[in-house]
């Protein structure tokens, strides 16, 4: 098992994705503690984790620093420590111009996607430092590097960008500490938003052709990477932007 005896935490662990990187870790041996604002919903993800004894759930909205701290400290109380981090909650706006979007939508983005990241992030590292250890994973996007005609993502996208140099930030800064942060950069996945417009063979037939490996990222590609990531098989990696994209980024269309 990759991450026996680790203790790991996911935020945003009641998506799709956070569903399957909690399930994963579960399954490599880790303790998995499921963070979101929804505890029914988080249950309910956790209901579908084999062996799920070594995932609990706790509420805590990551922009409310006095929770991030409440929470980390009842975890490390319990546990002893904090070995993984998983930064997985994150919004997305509707694709609508940059000019229409509400004030209230650009904060909610700004304040999900960066502010709550940073918030989670500085006190998980709090108690890293004491452990002098630890692994950050940070769930970006490749919208970070490219912008996609006629799908209207700039806020989105400047904060998966803003996420990408806080990786590189933060690894450079703790390495001496021992402590390693990475980012996987997704394309399309069969998640979340994504799935209804799946539903249509037609839609679905479009986007794979688009796509250089010829099908839509799974839940797994992403969770099999964070796995890898998080384990010591990538002790000496940091720093590190990873494209989950079927070799999108890669390509010019």
């Amino acid at each position: 098992m990759k991450l026996a005896n680790k203790v790991a935490i996911i935020t945003g662990a009641s998506s799709d994705i956070g569903t399957d990187i909690s399930k994963r870790f579960v399954e490599e041996g880790a303790t998995v503690i499921m963070l979101g604002r929804n505890l029914k919903s988080l249950d309910k993800s956790r209901s579908l984790i084999k062996n799920n004894n070594s995932a609990i759930t706790m509420s805590c909205d990551i922009n409310n620093q006095s929770q991030v701290q409440s929470v980390m400290e009842q975890i490390v109380e319990k546990y002893g420590r904090i070995d993984i981090l998983v930064n997985n909650a994150a919004k997305i706006n509707d694709a609508i111009h940059f000019h229409e979007m509400k004030e209230s939508d650009i904060a909610d983005l700004v304040n999900t996607n960066i502010v709550g990241t940073f918030n989670i992030t500085k006190a998980a590292i709090s108690k890293m430092i004491e452990n002098k250890n630890g692994s950050i994973i940070n769930i970006g996007s490749i919208s970070s590097e490219r912008a996609i005609p006629r799908v209207h993502l700039a806020v989105y996208s400047a904060t998966k960008a803003a996420i990408s140099m806080f990786t590189k930030s933060i690894a450079v800064e703790y390495a001496r500490k021992n402590i390693r942060c990475n980012c996987l950069n997704l394309g399309i996945i069969n998640a979340g938003m994504i799935k209804p417009y799946l539903e249509d063979p037609q839609a679905r037939k479009v986007l794979e052709e688009r796509q250089p490996l010829n099908r839509i990222g799974d839940p797994e590609d992403v969770s099999k990477a964070a796995v890898f990531l998080a384990s010591d098989d990538a002790k000496w990696i940091t720093g590190t932007i990873l494209n989950i994209d079927g070799g999108k980024s890669a390509s010019e269309g």
